[in-house]
């Protein structure tokens, strides 16, 4: 069964590019479009596809408050969001990020990256431009780090597991090169998440630099 997308974008001929390059791959289907963040809920919300590829600016709501109302803190059944951005639209990217989306691609990326954000989102993990992964986290990191801890520690191959996440790293990644299986690889992942109260991956590479996980160089 085909991956139910929904495009929203306010120009006309961003959404005809999206759509043309995702129709075209086998495993994706584009089940609707919106010009404007309030449409964009409210299609988002009556047809419930499986992922939703959100633009940052938009008319009336913008893709925060877009990714906010659909997949936030307390939205009962969130939906998956991936946000679309410019490389000099991060603060934007990283307010949609706080607000639930489980990643985020440049408008450039190419059909190959963006398709592979849509099938990540899908399968619950997340996919970052690699070109603006590092420079996003180590820009907004703040400058004081490591004074909020967790409730509850972190184990050393957990602390591992985050600094692989926050460098980008997929999970077989992580598997490799931390010479564990790919299971207990997402064991730990969802470890993490419950101690630190975080919901996604993008979220676990945010709080490692914002705490000093990762070595900024």
């Amino acid at each position: 069964m085909s991956i139910r997308v929904l495009l929203a974008d306010d120009q006309a001929l961003v959404r005809g590019g999206l759509r043309l390059i995702l129709d075209a791959q086998p495993d994706i289907a584009v089940v609707a479009e919106a010009a404007d963040g309030v449409e964009a809920i409210e299609a988002a919300r009556r047809l419930r596809p499986d992922v939703c590829l959100v633009d940052v600016r938009m008319p009336r709501l913008d893709g925060i408050e877009v990714t906010r109302a659909l997949a936030g803190p307390g939205v009962p059944e969130p939906l998956k969001v991936v946000v679309v951005t410019t490389f000099d639209l991060d603060e934007y990217v990283y307010g949609a990020l706080r607000g639930g989306a489980v990643g985020f691609v440049l408008k450039d990326a190419g059909p190959v990256l963006l398709a592979e954000a849509v099938r990540a989102a899908h399968r619950g993990d997340a996919l970052v431009s690699p070109s603006i992964t590092l420079r996003l986290l180590q820009r907004l990191a703040p400058a004081t780090r490591g004074t909020d801890r967790p409730g509850r520690p972190l184990s050393d191959r957990e602390l591992e597991v985050v600094r692989a996440i926050a460098r980008g790293r997929t999970n077989r990644e992580v598997a490799a090169e931390l010479f564990i299986s790919l299971s207990t690889v997402k064991s730990h992942v969802s470890g993490i998440q419950t101690k630190l109260g975080l919901r996604n991956r993008v979220e676990i590479a945010a709080w490692a630099w914002e705490h000093g996980h990762v070595d900024p160089s």
